[in-house]
């Protein structure tokens, strides 16, 4: 076993990998970039090496950096974590030509898993089903347009490097593939420096379901099955084992074909063999296909373990420091069930953007396992993955593990920033989902009651008001009061959308009407909490001018500054402006240039994610006020818009 490892990765997959390793009586080294100076899995190690600048490019992605701390520290192995160089060859080869272990598969087996078309030709030769669809390596348009309607519509353009649904477009009829193609390619060649796509059919009612998979370079077990069906735009959201619906046969099926798959290639260390499944006629032996192997650790894999109970990143410890495989298939059983949320710093009404801020307030609730890489004082970067926790229960059944994620989810406390929390939620209130009638299209189907918010009620305002206004503590006896008649105090607050003017009048320290839109309120003070009406108070947090009720999924409330706001209108809506911080991408505008509402004119990559910028109205462009290259910051203004007057003369 090694006495030193080093964890070339942040956030809770450092953490977490942190965690075993120390149980496991191996010292652990940290490396940071200048952003995670102060972070989490900095502090869980026992030594912490400096490896460059905030952006992945200038630390997390430096393999020549991460291994000469590894040497100077006198680390025998690198555990890779996922993302970041978890997948790159050539960091497995150079870690290894420094005398290092890659605690994961080699670099070969890498290789062949890398690009889609060639893994897909290497696994039917294995006897693994895979899509119908081409998978050659001509690009030229002409020819895949032949092929897709050969496969026969709708048809799915993959980049063949990719991975989380970038350089991925669904094609529903002949006309509509030559743009889908171009925009694939040109996101494909952004994201991952190769144009290059294949041609898949598209399974009309899919299911994605995973196969955990172990080798040790010769023999290879799975660990069952995993169903990630729940997604918005090919993103997993919520993660479950096993798959509901799931056969004895089925499952035969695809753990064999799961396992002839790693063994074909020799793998050694944690993997995932990714199938898609046809479910609108139930699970059906003949009815998956492979899609992709993923030759690290997954995010979801704590689902696994908590139904297996095997801690798989211990397998990955022992599997690299030469032991053999730690359990045969006969060895591994399912009990019970378990789900996995993974929980987002994420603006859900405005399309899931991704969020900073500092994490003003951060609690997990008891009885569930949270994998995190923050704490409260953490601070949310632009830099990296918004993922604040990874939610996981277990149960005997289904239900009861779906039950407690509910419960979980309801006592999750993150203040500081916007989360998808409310989503999560009503994802696990869902009817269908709660019935186990899932596939990869329920989130978009009904996408508008889950990103329904729940509009506050009086009682809700009436406390907002009060920690707006610095009252909902103990106060003075004489709080409140101007020549001994109590003072009205006024404060504008918003949520969501909505704004409204509230009027605290305070009659007396534990006292008092609060008025919320002409609705008067009282107030009263019980036993150290408030109790607007009929309704108790609940735990609340300010962080600069954003309020948090944990209710439920938690109420955030905007302490909006009237003088502000009106500087902000007098713009007149002519500011084109950066909806959180990021790098420029492109801008496809120039000055005295003609717009329409709705045109693209900026992209802005922040988060892992392009987000187009578009004109919201008809008009002249007036200048462009950032180029391409340029890092700006949440609300900075890339483009004005002429004033219409101005235009109109």
């Amino acid at each position: 076993m090694f006495d030193t490892i080093l964890i070339a990765n942040r956030g809770e997959i450092a953490c977490r990998v942190a965690r075993t390793a120390r149980a496991m009586g191996c010292k652990v080294v940290a490396v940071y970039s200048d952003a995670d100076a102060g972070a989490a899995h900095v502090a869980a190690a026992d030594v912490a090496v400096h490896i460059g600048g905030s952006a992945p490019g200038d630390s997390y992605l430096r393999g020549d950096r991460i291994i000469q701390a590894a040497l100077d520290t006198g680390a025998q192995a690198i555990h890779p974590g996922y993302g970041f160089l978890s997948e790159n060859p050539d960091f497995v080869d150079a870690v290894e030509a420094a005398g290092l272990v890659f605690i994961g598969p080699s670099a070969e087996a890498i290789r062949k898993m890398g690009l889609k078309d060639a893994a897909k030709a290497l696994m039917e030769k294995a006897g693994v089903p895979v899509v119908p669809g081409y998978h050659g390596a001509s690009q030229d348009p002409e020819h895949l347009a032949g092929a897709a309607d050969a496969i026969g519509y709708p048809v799915l353009i993959k980049a063949v490097a990719g991975g989380g649904g970038k350089g991925m477009r669904l094609v529903e009829a002949p006309e509509g593939f030559a743009d889908a193609l171009a925009s694939a390619q040109s996101e494909a060649r952004g994201a991952f420096g190769n144009a290059d796509v294949l041609v898949e059919k598209y399974i009309q009612r899919p299911r994605h379901i995973e196969v955990q998979v172990f080798g040790d370079g010769t023999n290879a077990v799975h660990l069952f099955e995993r169903d990630c069906s729940l997604q918005r735009r090919h993103q997993k959201v919520i993660e479950e084992a096993p798959a509901p619906g799931m056969t004895p046969e089925m499952r035969a099926a695809m753990g064999g074909a799961a396992v002839r798959a790693a063994q074909a290639i020799g793998y050694k260390g944690a993997g995932t063999i990714e199938f898609i499944v046809d479910g609108a006629e139930g699970l059906r032996p003949d009815g998956f296909w492979f899609m992709e192997m993923n030759t690290r650790l997954q995010v979801e894999h704590p689902v696994t373990e908590a139904i297996t109970g095997v801690d798989l990143v211990e397998w990955q410890l022992r599997v690299a420091s030469g032991e053999a495989l730690p359990a045969r298939q006969e060895d591994l059983t399912i009990d019970g069930h378990s789900f996995e949320a993974r929980l987002y710093a994420e603006d859900v009404p405005k399309g899931f953007l991704p969020a900073t801020g500092t994490l003003a307030h951060l609690a997990f609730p008891q009885g569930a396992r949270s994998d995190s890489g923050v704490r409260s004082g953490d601070t949310i970067s632009p830099f990296y993955d918004p993922m604040i926790a990874k939610i996981i229960t277990h149960g005997p059944t289904r239900d009861v593990a779906l039950s407690r994620m509910r419960a979980a989810l309801a006592g999750c406390q993150v203040a500081g920033t916007v989360t998808n929390l409310g989503f999560l939620s009503a994802l696990c209130a869902h009817r269908g989902f709660a019935a186990g009638d899932v596939d990869t299209g329920l989130i978009a189907r009904d996408l508008d009651a889950l990103v329904r918010v729940d509009a506050p009620v009086p009682a809700d305002w009436a406390q907002a008001a009060l920690v707006a206004l610095g009252l909902d503590g103990d106060l003075p006896g004489d709080a409140g009061f101007t020549l001994w008649a109590p003072l009205p105090r006024s404060v504008l607050l918003r949520f969501g959308e909505e704004e409204r003017w509230v009027v605290v009048a305070l009659s007396g320290p534990g006292a008092g009407v609060i008025t919320v839109a002409g609705q008067d309120v009282p107030a009263r003070r019980v036993a150290g909490n408030w109790v607007f009406g009929a309704v108790p108070g609940v735990a609340a947090v300010r962080a600069g001018d954003l309020i948090t009720l944990f209710r439920g999924a938690g109420l955030a409330f905007h302490v909006v500054d009237p003088l502000e706001r009106a500087a902000h209108e007098g713009a007149g809506g002519n500011l084109i402006e950066a909806p959180m911080p990021g790098l420029v991408k492109a801008v496809f505008a120039e000055a005295g240039q003609a717009v329409a509402a709705g045109d693209r004119l900026a992209i802005l990559e922040a988060m892992k994610m392009e987000h187009a910028l578009l004109a919201t109205r008809d008009g002249v462009v007036a200048e462009v006020l950032a180029q391409p290259g340029a890092q700006v910051e949440a609300g900075a203004a890339l483009i004005r818009l002429e004033d219409e007057e101005e235009a109109a003369a």
